[in-house]
């Protein structure tokens, strides 16, 4: 097998278990109406939770987590889908891809936070829980949950490349590049002074 067609089984769990729309699903489930039609329109935790709906952003928050992890653990422990050294990197990686750009949903979906950081605790635990821990702090302390997003996503080539070596790194540097671009109006909005503060409409 060629190296790109064994990358394929890795590529393709992760890009599908990246694209359930955990917090769209939950809202309708729950009577909260679509997800895409309320404050940002955006399927993640953070817009789930401008419904009011504290359990259903937790849960989404918890899923859009987990699909990441995983993605990482079924590809790095499953002999049929760990064809080469990195399908769980590979796996994580898309699933980040597959949160942000959902085939379902026509290729609009989520900024890929939640689904970011579970990649990073399955990939490299320490990594993964100082980005939590730089993400809850930035939240605590400017109530703006892009900015300690965002903060914590900047740190996480260097924390990775510390504790889990270049090949976590590298992972850690895509997935953070992904996740910038994605939030490039949050960006302007912070250096605008307009972005709006956790529980804010």
């Amino acid at each position: 097998m060629t190296p790109m067609l064994a990358i394929l089984p890795p590529v393709i769990l992760g890009y599908l278990l990246g694209s359930i729309p955990f917090g769209l699903i939950l809202t309708r489930l729950g009577g909260a109406g679509d997800l895409r039609s309320i404050g940002s329109g955006n399927i993640g935790a953070t817009n789930v939770l401008r419904t009011g709906r504290k359990g259903l952003a937790a849960a989404t928050l918890l899923l859009d987590g987990g699909k990441g992890t995983a993605a990482v653990l079924l590809a790095a422990n499953v002999p049929a889908l760990h064809v080469v050294p990195t399908a769980g990197l590979w796996a994580g990686a898309f699933a980040v891809i597959g949160h942000m750009f959902p085939v379902w949903l026509r290729f609009r979906g989520g900024k890929g936070v939640a689904t970011g950081i579970g990649v990073a605790l399955a990939a490299c635990w320490p990594e993964g829980v100082l980005m939590c821990a730089i993400w809850l702090i930035g939240a605590k302390l400017t109530k703006i949950s892009s900015a300690s997003a965002l903060a914590a996503f900047i740190l996480s080539p260097f924390i990775a490349w510390a504790f889990g070596g270049p090949a976590r790194a590298i992972l850690a540097l895509v997935v953070a590049v992904l996740v910038l671009a994605r939030h490039h109006t949050n960006i302007r909005r912070l250096l605008s002074g307009t972005e709006p503060r956790i529980g804010a409409t």
